[in-house]
C-alpha cells in the first residue's frame, strides 16, 4: 500500500488542527488533576471522575424482623400487593380444602411465608433473572407457598372456608416445654453417668 499524500495547503491546516487537539487535551488533563487533587473544602471535593455508581440497595430483612414504622410500611406494601394481585390472580376458590382469611396479617407464620413469596416474586421478575425467572418463581414458590399457606390443616383452616361465612381466628400454637429447673433434678449429662 502506498502513502497517501496530500497537497502542500492541506497539510497546513491538519498540522494547525492537530496542535489544537492537543493543546485542548493537555488543559483537560490539567483540569482533572487539579479537580482529582482538590482539597476537601473545594466544592469539586469527593465528586467521583467517572459515571456515578448507585449505592447498593439495602438487602431485604425478614418481616417479622422489622420493627415499628418499617414494619407497618411493609404490611402496607405486602397487603396492596397480596390483596391486589396475588389473591385476584391465584387466590382460586375458598374452600374447606383452601381457606383464606380476610385478616391474614394478623397470622404471623401466613405474613411471613407471604413476605417471602413476595421478595421472591420481586427477584424473579428482574431482568437478570432470565426468561424463566418467572416459571421459577411459579414452581418453586408460589405453588408451595400457597399449599402450605391455605392447607386444609394450615394457619388458615380455623378461619373463612366459606365466602358467605368470614372468619377469623388464630390457632393456639405449640406450648413451651415446662422444663423443671430444681436444684435436686439432675443434669442430663449427669444423669446417664
Amino acid at each position: 500500500m502506498e502513502p497517501v499524500r496530500l497537497p502542500d495547503g492541506n497539510l497546513e491546516h491538519l498540522d494547525a488542527t492537530v496542535r489544537q487537539l492537543l493543546d485542548q487535551s493537555a488543559e483537560q488533563a490539567r483540569q482533572l488533576d487539579n479537580l482529582a487533587s482538590a482539597p476537601t473544602g473545594s466544592p469539586f471535593a469527593g465528586l467521583p471522575l467517572g459515571p456515578a455508581m448507585p449505592a447498593p440497595a439495602p438487602a431485604p430483612r425478614p418481616i417479622l424482623e422489622l420493627e415499628g414504622e418499617e414494619f407497618e410500611s411493609e404490611v402496607d406494601t405486602l397487603t396492596d400487593w397480596v390483596e391486589t394481585f396475588l389473591m385476584d390472580t391465584y387466590g382460586d376458590e375458598v374452600s374447606t380444602a383452601a381457606p383464606w382469611c380476610l385478616q391474614w396479617q394478623e397470622h404471623e407464620d401466613v405474613l411471613a411465608w407471604l413476605h417471602a413469596l413476595w421478595l421472591a416474586y420481586h427477584q424473579h421478575k428482574e431482568p437478570d433473572a432470565g426468561l424463566a425467572g418467572m416459571a421459577v418463581w411459579h414452581r418453586d414458590f408460589l405453588t408451595h407457598t400457597m399449599a402450605a399457606v391455605r392447607a386444609p390443616g394450615g394457619p388458615l383452616s380455623a378461619c373463612m372456608t366459606d365466602p358467605d361465612r368470614p372468619a377469623h381466628r388464630i390457632l393456639p400454637g405449640p406450648q413451651r416445654s415446662a422444663r423443671r429447673t430444681s436444684a435436686s433434678t439432675p443434669d442430663i449429662g449427669e444423669a446417664s453417668a
